[in-house]
C-alpha cells in the first residue's frame, strides 16, 4: 500500500510525524543504513495513522499524566497486571518509544478525531522471550474507561494490524489475554483473528493459583489480510 493511500477499511498511513531516539547500547540488531544517525544513536520516525474516527500518533510529554491516570484505574488494569503508579506508567511509555527506535514499529498514543486528545494506546510489540508464543509480535491495546463501548479498540487495532502487514511487512501478529477477558477476546474475534486452543498457555509470570494465569492466544496473518 502506498504511503497515504487508504486500505480496504479506510486506514491511512500519513507522513512521518515524530522522531524517537535510542542509544545503540539499548538497541537490538538495527542495521545502520535504515536509520538516520549511526552508530552512536538510532533515530526512527513514528508515522501518523488515521482511521475514520481515530488518530494514532507519537507520544507527547502531555500524554504522561493522562496515561498515568488511566493506568491507575483498577477497572482498566483488571487484566493488565493491576494498576500502575505514575513512575511505572512513564516507564511503559519509555519502553514504547525505545521499541519504535529499535524495531521501526511500536505502540502509538491514540486520540479521537472529534473528542479527547488522548484516549489510550494501541500498537505492536515484541513478545517477551519467556512466553510460549515467542518469538512473535503482538498487537495490544489499552483505552481509558470513558473510551469504552464505541468500537475504538477494534478500529485502532485493525489500523495497527494493517500497518503491521502493509508497512512493517510482518507475516503474522498474535494477541493474547486472560481467558476470562471477554471484552478483549471479542475485539480479537471482530478483527478476524483465529483461535486454536492448542496455542493457549499458562502465563509463566503468574502464580499457579492466580485466576488470570490461563491465557488464550489469537493469530492474524498477512496472507488474506484486506488491502
Amino acid at each position: 500500500m502506498a504511503r497515504g493511500a487508504p486500505d480496504a477499511r479506510g486506514v491511512r498511513v500519513l507522513r512521518a510525524q515524530s522522531v524517537v531516539t535510542v542509544p545503540v547500547a539499548s538497541r537490538v540488531s538495527v542495521a545502520c543504513p535504515a536509520v538516520a544517525v549511526c552508530p552512536s544513536t538510532v533515530r526512527r520516525v513514528v508515522p501518523v495513522v488515521r482511521t475514520e474516527r481515530l488518530r494514532l500518533r507519537a507520544w507527547r510529554a502531555e500524554d504522561r499524566a493522562a496515561y498515568a491516570a488511566m493506568n491507575a484505574d483498577p477497572t482498566v488494569a483488571e487484566y493488565l497486571g493491576g494498576p500502575l503508579d505514575p513512575a511505572a506508567s512513564d516507564a511503559l511509555i519509555a519502553r514504547y518509544e525505545a521499541h519504535w527506535a529499535r524495531e521501526g514499529f511500536g505502540v502509538w498514543a491514540v486520540e479521537t478525531r472529534d473528542g479527547p486528545a488522548f484516549a489510550g494506546s494501541v500498537g505492536l510489540q515484541r513478545v517477551p522471550d519467556a512466553l510460549p508464543c515467542a518469538p512473535a509480535v503482538e498487537v495490544a491495546w489499552r483505552l481509558a474507561r470513558d473510551a469504552w463501548g464505541y468500537g475504538y479498540a477494534t478500529e485502532a487495532a485493525h489500523a495497527a494490524l494493517s500497518f503491521a502487514f502493509t508497512t512493517a511487512r510482518l507475516d503474522e501478529v498474535v494477541s493474547f489475554t486472560a481467558a476470562g477477558n471477554a471484552r478483549s477476546r471479542a475485539v480479537m474475534v471482530r478483527l478476524g483473528m483465529t483461535h486454536d486452543p492448542a496455542d493457549d498457555f499458562a502465563h509463566p509470570r503468574l502464580a499457579a493459583d492466580d485466576p488470570l494465569r490461563d491465557h488464550v492466544l489469537y493469530r492474524a496473518r498477512a496472507a488474506g489480510w484486506p488491502t
